[in-house]
């Protein structure tokens, strides 16, 4: 985040704030993070879930019996109010971030090295996040947590990209910390790192869609939106984010109902 802040300060915040406040105070810091975090949050949100559900989404799906009445608004308008809470708790760490707290670099080596420096560090960090968020999301399902934090986004029983976001504020940070975990205790290209912290939003888009299109020989490894779309059916599987490893480990896999033959969710 501090690339962003960076060019942010020479195009924007340099005007705005008084001259006597430097940009490398900690509290303009933060709250230049805030800002940019919420607005970045809400229209990565409001443009992904936009597109999925202009071009990919199957409008059919909103004839089920389960639909609540309203339901797209009422997603919308629960995101819309839990993001801007979320990009708080979330500036916190990009702020540490950018004061140095973590093991961001910029470095790249080059040629093939480079190369494939950062196709590992994808694949970690997609496993690391992976694992956590499969137990963090199951911790959510325990009965005192469900009922405080996780029920709101269950209230969905069958969902719709606009779902995707669509949590009580704590909950969605918390399915988020694994993310800002990562550079805490690994090395990773802060490019790299940004383009992935977006490429999971539209993943979280991705899995509350109803789609169910995944290649024949990746459905026994992906966990995409026909298990996600079985987690909220049955709640009690299905809980990991890419991949379907730590449900099978966990005793918690199901094998979806959308990949039976003739059955579109």
């Amino acid at each position: 985040m501090d690339v962003i802040i960076d060019y942010l300060d020479d195009a924007v915040f340099n005007k705005v704030y008084p001259s006597t406040w430097g940009s490398s105070s900690g509290l303009r810091q933060f709250i230049s993070l805030y800002i940019v975090t919420t607005i970045f949050g809400l229209l990565a949100y409001y443009v992904t879930a936009g597109i999925n559900y202009m071009f990919f989404f199957d409008i059919r799906i909103l004839e089920n019996r389960l639909i609540l009445k309203d339901q797209i608004k009422l997603e919308i308008k629960m995101a819309s109010f839990s993001l801007p809470i979320m990009a708080f708790l979330s500036a916190i760490c990009f702020w540490l971030e950018v004061r140095g707290f973590t093991q961001l670099h910029s470095h790249i080596a080059s040629g093939s090295a480079g190369f494939f420096s950062i196709i590992l560090t994808s694949i970690a960090f997609l496993a690391f996040t992976d694992a956590c968020i499969y137990w963090i999301h199951r911790c959510l399902h325990h009965p005192f947590f469900y009922t405080r934090l996780h029920k709101d986004h269950h209230k969905w029983k069958v969902t719709t990209p606009w779902a995707s976001h669509a949590f009580h504020p704590l909950d969605g940070f918390l399915q988020s910390l694994p993310y800002h975990l990562y550079i805490f205790i690994f090395p990773m290209n802060k490019f790299q790192y940004l383009i992935l912290f977006g490429l999971v939003n539209i993943w979280t888009v991705s899995i509350h869609d109803g789609l169910y299109k995944v290649p024949d020989v990746l459905k026994p490894v992906i966990n995409g939106s026909a298990h996600h779309t079985d987690h909220h059916k049955y709640f009690r599987v299905n809980y990991g984010q890419y991949f379907t490893l730590w449900d099978r480990i966990g005793g918690t896999f199901k094998n979806p109902d959308g990949f039976q033959e003739g059955k579109q969710g």
